[in-house]
């Protein structure tokens, strides 16, 4: 029984090979921006709108490998970790759709890493987040 909680070992994928709808990624990316879209703190909720109050931050962030660079979206304590020229690791990552683009995204079930600076040279002309996607209905 023991073995069966034994932790494997991640497996690292590198930006280019993200795809829409795939989630369980582990990366190391390092952050080259990072600006904060949406900031809301407790008077925007209201008095007595519980648990709701709490503020809400959220950050766009552009990440990135020496194979390509994406949006990721940070919320909360994430923001504070996602500082411009830092090097991250990312575990359990999946892939939002914004607008007919990809967006990482780590939720509660993942973690983000401040680490030691990575020796790459971001490829910032393969931004995946700048591909739009169309949604396909395939009738069967």
């Amino acid at each position: 029984m023991a073995a069966a909680a034994a932790k494997r070992k991640p497996v690292f994928v590198k930006v280019d090979q993200l795809k829409p709808g795939t989630g369980g990624h582990t990366l190391v990316a390092k952050v080259l921006s990072s600006k904060t879209v949406v900031q809301k703190g407790r008077a925007a909720a209201g008095a007595g709108a519980g648990p709701a109050a709490r503020p809400t931050r959220i950050a766009e962030c552009l990440i990135g490998d020496e194979t390509g660079c994406i949006l990721f979206t940070a919320r909360n304590e994430q923001v504070d970790l996602m500082k411009a020229d830092s090097t991250v690791i990312i575990r359990n990552a999946k892939i939002d759709m914004f607008k007919g683009s990809m967006r990482l995204a780590v939720d509660k079930w993942g973690r983000i890493e401040v680490t030691e600076p990575a020796s790459f040279n971001v490829k910032e002309d393969n931004n995946l987040s700048l591909v739009e996607y169309e949604l396909v209905n395939v009738e069967g």
